[in-house]
Parts: C-alpha cells; sequence; structure tokens
C-alpha cells in the first residue's frame, strides 16, 4: 500500500507544516520577527554595518602587494603588472582601498566577492571591476567547472568566462559557492530589526497600553466580534505599538502590571548587539560595546586577538586566491606571492615583540636574520649566525667554537 506524505501523523505534519512557512519566509526575505532582511535592510542594523566596516577597512588600510622570493631574499615585485593594480589603482573608477573596501563589504554581508578581470591580447591584467554579489549568478556544469553570468544594465544576463571572473569564496558548502551570509544571520538580524523599529515607534508615540478592557454594559455575540476587532486594528501589530487608545461607549481600562519593559527592551538590544558580533567574529568591543573596566593594555591584546582571529583568515583568504587566479599557478612557482602586510596594525606591541626577538635571540634560539624574515626585512652578511650564550657553553666540547679549547680560542 502506497503512504502519501501527508498521511503522517500529526505531529510530523504539524513540523512539515512549520518548516513549509519557513521556507516561504526565507524566500521571501522574512525573518520570523517579521523583519525583511536583505543586503539593504542588513547594512541598516547598525552593529552589523560596523562589523562589516571594522573588517572591510581591516583589509583595505594595509598594504596588498606582490612579492618576490629568491632563495631568502625577499622584495617588492615592482616590475609585475599586478603589483601596481592591486596596490594603487586597480581600476580608472577606484583606489585601491576603494576597491578593497568594497569587496570585503561583499565578503562579510554575502560571503564571496566577484571581480571582473579585464585581460590585454597577451594574457597581461589592464583592471579588476567589482560586480555586486547580486548581480552574478554562478552555475556548477555536468563536469564540475563553474559557469559565471552577469546581469547588465539593459537587464540582460551575460556570460562572464571562468578565467575571467576572479571570485572570492567565503565558508562554502559546494565548489561552486559560498553559503549567503545575509540569510543565515537572517534571524539575527531580523530581531535586531524589530527590537530597532519597536524602540523607536514606543519612544515616538510615548504612550504605553497594556491591560483589559471592561464595560457595565450587556454586549451580545456581535457586540463583543466588533469590539475585539476595532481594538486589533487600532492596537494590533507593531506599527501601532504604544498608541494611545480612545474609549467610549462606557468602556474602562485596567492597566496590567508590566516587568521593566524598557530594562528588558534594554537588555535585548544589548544581547542582539553580541550576538550579531558573535556571528562576524568581532568582539563587542571592537564596535565600541565592550566592557568598561577593560584597561589599555587589555584593550590592546583585545585589538591584537582581533588582527589575529578576525582578520588574519581573511587576509590569507584573499592572498590564496590572488595567487591563483590573478598570478597563477605558473608565476607562482617562479616565486611570486600577494601578500598583506598587516605589521601596521600590530604597532602597539612593537615593544613586546622586540623583548621576545632579545630573548630568543640571546638563548640562541633565533638568528639576526630569521628575525629579520619575520619582520619582512632582508638579511645582512653575518646575520645567518647564532649567539651561544657562555652559560650554555660545555668547557669538555672541543667541536664548540664558543669552548674554552674551541676553534675560536685556538686562533
Amino acid at each position: 500500500m502506497r503512504l502519501w506524505p501527508w498521511s503522517n501523523t500529526g505531529r510530523e505534519a504539524k513540523s512539515s507544516t512549520w518548516e513549509t512557512f519557513r521556507a516561504y519566509f526565507a524566500e521571501m526575505g522574512l525573518a520570523t520577527s517579521g523583519a525583511r532582511v536583505n543586503q539593504t535592510t542588513a547594512l541598516q542594523v547598525t552593529t552589523a554595518f560596523a562589523c562589516a566596516r571594522l573588517i572591510a577597512e581591516g583589509l583595505a588600510q594595509v598594504p596588498f602587494k606582490v612579492y618576490t622570493q629568491d632563495g631568502d631574499v625577499r622584495k617588492d615585485a615592482l616590475d609585475h603588472p599586478l603589483y601596481w593594480l592591486l596596490n594603487k589603482r586597480p581600476n580608472d573608477l577606484q583606489t585601491s582601498f576603494e576597491f578593497r573596501e568594497q569587496i570585503a563589504l561583499h565578503l562579510v554581508f554575502c560571503f564571496q566577492a566577484f571581480v571582473f578581470i579585464n585581460r590585454s591580447g597577451d594574457g597581461r591584467i589592464l583592471e579588476l571591476l567589482p560586480f555586486a554579489p547580486n548581480e552574478v549568478t554562478t552555475r556548477q556544469n555536468a563536469d564540475r567547472t563553474v559557469s559565471y553570468s552577469v546581469r547588465v544594465a539593459d537587464g540582460k544576463q551575460q556570460d562572464i568566462p571562468a578565467g575571467a571572473m576572479w571570485h572570492i569564496r567565503g565558508p562554502s558548502w559546494t565548489t561552486a559557492t559560498a553559503l549567503n551570509g545575509i540569510r543565515l544571520a537572517r534571524e539575527a538580524l531580523g530581531l535586531a530589526l524589530a527590537t530597532e523599529e519597536h524602540s523607536a515607534r514606543m519612544f515616538s508615540n510615548g504612550a504605553k497600553v497594556g491591560g483589559i478592557l471592561s464595560t457595565d454594559n450587556i454586549l451580545n455575540k456581535e457586540q463583543l466580534e466588533m469590539l475585539r476587532n476595532s481594538w486589533k486594528d487600532a492596537q494590533g501589530g507593531n506599527a501601532n505599538a504604544f498608541k494611545t487608545a480612545l474609549l467610549f461607549g462606557g468602556l474602562k481600562y485596567h492597566p496590567t502590571a508590566q516587568k521593566n519593559d524598557e530594562a528588558e527592551l534594554l537588555e535585548q538590544r544589548r544581547f542582539q548587539v553580541e550576538e550579531i558580533c558573535r556571528f562576524y567574529r568581532v568582539m563587542p568591543i571592537m564596535v565600541g560595546a565592550g566592557d568598561k573596566t577593560s584597561t589599555y593594555a587589555s584593550a590592546e591584546q583585545m585589538f591584537i586577538a582581533h588582527v589575529t582571529h578576525t582578520l588574519m583568515p581573511w587576509y590569507r583568504r584573499i592572498e590564496d586566491s590572488a595567487d591563483v587566479h590573478l598570478l597563477g599557478l605558473e608565476a607562482v612557482r617562479k616565486g611570486y606571492y600577494t601578500k598583506f602586510n598587516a605589521n601596521g596594525l600590530l604597532r602597539g606591541s612593537v615593544q613586546a615583540r622586540g623583548a621576545f626577538y632579545t630573548q630568543l635571540y640571546n638563548i640562541g634560539v633565533i638568528n639576526p636574520n630569521e628575525i629579520r624574515a619575520l619582520e619582512e626585512m632582508n638579511p645582512y652578511d653575518g646575520g645567518e649566525k647564532y649567539r651561544v650564550p657562555l652559560n650554555m657553553v660545555d668547557p669538555t666540547d672541543e667541536t664548540d667554537p664558543a669552548a674554552p679549547g674551541g676553534a675560536d680560542a685556538k686562533q
């Protein structure tokens, strides 16, 4: 006997119905709170936009260059055409800062960014032109390759070869496209939008209505239904919240006890700040919502943690993608690579880094050239020697140059 899907138990049917509603709301861009969440409204959530700006500016304000490495020698690849595109002028409309800030905003909110690679006839990259994620459609073909089409000015779709599209993917479930960041954060963003609107309406109307209506008159069923509907129309819904009610016909209003609605609302808004920061992996203190007891020293460590745990993964993701899609594997094999230089963001810890390097050098763990490499500096002749403290020398080992009977002592 064939079992139809709707012949399941009532509990399962209810769950299926709820999932249907959830799918409908998701398709419409509606959160459970009723707020519409899309790329436009997500930007109106101040915490989300603050997190996005923080990450975007962290990606845009540090140098992003093409380097070349020959042995231990690293230097700027000034002769490579991509050097000036990434570091100075990617196209005729944007500076490097503006270009990287834009694609970073796309990455933070949509988890992916699309950049058209305009090449000359001989394959040289002439310019990099970013597209908004909602303008690009990705398709995974039967052979596992990915195709792209872009919505152009007249509304038509223009196919773009895969080799002409720099597709930077954030966290992804498939090889074709990334997860949708706004969709994943829809409930958190929707609740923040609804709470913001609720707060605005409360302070706009100024009055609170919450209680029971009573009358000494005897009302029939139709009158009760009419009263219920009229009250619902006048006071129901978020748009009518906190409006003053007008009573007539002997109606009396009895307010019910309220439990610090304003305090609970503020607490809810604080929680949403933390929830959104948690989604974007940004510490609340970085968007002005931190603990007031934080000291300068602890704030400095938090900033270093922000660079390490929030920005560094984005740096690495973009670097690897640029190496593959812009430089190409042949150039990478020749020693070319792209790199964000984030040392400027860690200048507050220069003293700590200096003390750390000094300690390692004094016990012979690291040599000067290795320290210079960590600071993106070239080596110098003689800098490959390690310091050997006298208290660590074995006086009976004649093979140790620093020992009393060693090679240095015999000279």
